[in-house]
């Protein structure tokens, strides 16, 4: 938020409406997208702590059931993601006067579409840190730092590179962060982009869901196991 902030409020020193919106954009998107980071890791780092502590055989021989442990670890996530969006959100008021609720009510649902779409991109690394072991563990924290450019986090998405546009458009977080955008121009909120990359989310967290699955009987199947014992 510092970081970020601080360049906000920089551009946002220009005589033109243009360096004002763009720092409106900058801290909305630095908040919005905490929702998206935090639910990733806080699911993704919930199984990589079972395998740094050699922990992973005693969950898996427990009548704890997989969608019981995943919903437990994102239940308990949530609580940090609150947390977590509480300090940015009076750090943004506190350093730079920017009040996230004068934008609306428009930002829950636009805040449970990311939070799903984390879900998705956490369930698909830990697939594939059960499928090749530990060298995977760094998708946890990389993997968003390629959606995040590509998402329109901070800018639309045409002041990407024209060849990196189409994969923009895929991504179900791109109309998300572009009905943000809306918000912060004062526009009411865009019920066709929201349900747009609600669809995306949807259909994100059922393949990743069931490649997970996958993952988790090749995991069995093999042995894998006796990677973390």
């Amino acid at each position: 938020m510092l970081l970020f902030g601080s360049i906000a409020a920089y551009v946002g020193t220009g005589d033109a409406s243009g360096g004002r919106q763009a720092s409106g954009y900058l801290l909305a998107g630095i908040i919005l997208w905490h929702v998206i980071y935090q639910s990733q890791i806080a699911v993704s780092t919930g199984l990589l702590e079972e395998t740094w502590t050699r922990n992973i055989l005693n969950v898996m021989v427990t009548p704890v059931r997989e969608v019981e442990y995943v919903g437990g670890v994102a239940l308990f996530g949530m609580v940090k993601l609150a947390i977590g969006v509480s300090v940015m959100t009076i750090s943004a008021l506190a350093f730079f006067s920017f009040d996230v609720s004068e934008l609306g009510i428009g930002l829950v649902p636009i805040g449970a579409v990311l939070l799903v779409v984390g879900w998705a991109i956490s369930f698909f690394v830990m697939g594939l840190v059960l499928r090749f072991g530990s060298g995977a563990e760094a998708l946890a924290w990389g993997v968003m730092f390629v959606v995040m450019p590509l998402s329109g986090v901070f800018y639309p998405i045409d002041a990407l590179p024209g060849v990196l546009q189409p994969v923009a458009k895929v991504l179900p977080t791109t109309p998300a962060f572009e009905a943000l955008r809306g918000l912060v121009d004062g526009d009411p909120l865009d019920w066709g982009l929201l349900a747009w990359s609600a669809a995306g989310a949807v259909a994100l967290v059922a393949l990743s869901a069931a490649f997970l699955v996958r993952m988790l009987a090749v995991f069995r199947r093999r042995g894998y196991i006796t990677r973390y014992t």
